[in-house]
């Protein structure tokens, strides 16, 4: 039997879920746990899934195994063991490698959304074949503000610049969430409910319940992707990077135009336009300003 898969659930809220039900159709094996009671190691993992919860990447001092979780992932993208971190998980993935995870001046970002590939991810085995804008499901209150050194973005939004990047070669970070069902969002409005007394929840719920099956259809293909990543990691190219090259200068003026037509082709083709966030009839009509 091949080695399984360390899925590390940060927070009993967030399970790994469909994405777990995913993974094991495309043939992997899981282990599952609940932090804080992860190994130290990815010696004997075929792989390393890092689930979401409500704390913050770096709050330390209320959440003292995050230290532990944060060096787990640096192992796993040293040894070029294949990584995936959801929400909170790509957030720790980014803090753990040099990036900044702060609160979003801009609020939260919450229920059914788009988000837009970015012209790198044309060539990356697991959005290559995604649509230009796929469906989410977003749920955070922090932001990933600036990526790791070396990170590459694959997805952005209006709201959250930094909705998706690959880090090595094997290790991807997703801002949003793919793996929840309607209850998991359900539950999720009401734990916070508190500090969201000025949204409509019950419209960000139903919205959010209505677009999980348009969620699947897209990201379901994705955890098939990642599977034969982890199945074969050493398949899988490096990302692309600015092109490098120590060639003589081209001068023919036909040569250079046909190149930069070209160049122009594939970015056209590879960029997709930043999508304007899905219409959120989240503010209750009493809210007042809500401005931060």
């Amino acid at each position: 039997m091949s080695a399984p898969v360390l899925v590390v659930q940060p927070s009993g809220s967030d399970p790994v879920g469909r994405l777990g039900d995913w993974l094991r159709d495309a043939g992997l094996s899981l282990e599952v746990v609940d932090a804080p009671d992860f190994p130290d190691t990815v010696e004997g993992y075929a792989g390393l899934v890092v689930m979401g919860g409500p704390m913050g990447a770096t709050d330390d001092l209320d959440v003292p195994w995050l230290p532990q979780l944060r060096a787990l992932l640096r192992a796993a993208v040293t040894a070029e063991v294949p990584v995936l971190g959801v929400c909170l998980g790509g957030q720790l993935l980014a803090a753990a490698h040099g990036g900044r995870v702060v609160r979003d001046p801009d609020g939260p970002e919450l229920g059914a959304q788009l988000v837009a590939k970015r012209s790198a991810a044309a060539t990356d085995p697991l959005f290559r074949t995604l649509p230009i804008t796929p469906d989410v499901i977003q749920w955070h209150f922090d932001t990933i503000t600036t990526l790791p050194p070396g990170a590459v973005q694959l997805a952005s939004s209006p709201v959250c610049e930094n909705q998706a990047f690959r880090l090595g070669r094997v290790a991807w970070g997703l801002q949003f969430h793919i793996e929840t069902t309607p209850e998991v969002v359900r539950a999720w409005a009401d734990q916070d409910a508190g500090q969201l007394a000025e949204y409509d929840l019950d419209a960000v719920v139903a919205r959010a319940a209505a677009v999980h099956p348009d969620v699947e259809e897209v990201w379901r293909p994705f955890a098939e992707s990642f599977a034969d990543v982890v199945r074969d990691p050493d398949a899988v190219q490096p990302a692309r990077g600015p092109a490098v090259s120590t060639a003589a200068p081209v001068t023919d003026q036909e040569a250079i135009r046909a190149a930069l037509n070209g160049l122009a082709a594939e970015q056209t083709a590879a960029r997709a336009p930043m999508p304007m966030p899905m219409p959120m009839p989240m503010l209750r009509p009493d809210a007042g300003d809500t401005s931060r």
